[in-house]
């Protein structure tokens, strides 16, 4: 009889969190879907705003990207031999 009481709890545990798994992933949809309506009426809103004062929206695009670093390439073969150099004794 323990069993079934015990199985019967389990079952309702189960039924509990499916339902809270499921109104979970309806607000993350949700909240998914307002974040991208946000982002494309932002972007919609700066497109506007650069059209009625193309100077400006000039001076932002210069003054907001940052300098690209400088990356210069590195062959596999001159770090190996750069560790042969290093490990020898």
């Amino acid at each position: 009889m323990a069993l079934w009481v015990v199985a019967g709890l389990a079952l309702v545990v189960a039924v509990i969190a499916w339902s809270a798994t499921r109104r979970l992933a309806r607000r993350l949809d949700t909240l998914n879907q307002s974040y991208w309506e946000l982002r494309y009426d932002y972007t919609r809103l700066r497109s506007q705003v650069s059209r009625l004062d193309p100077e400006q929206a000039v001076e932002e695009s210069s003054a907001s990207a940052p300098e690209a670093p400088t990356v210069s390439f590195v062959s596999l073969s001159s770090m190996k031999a750069g560790q042969k150099k290093t490990d020898s004794p």
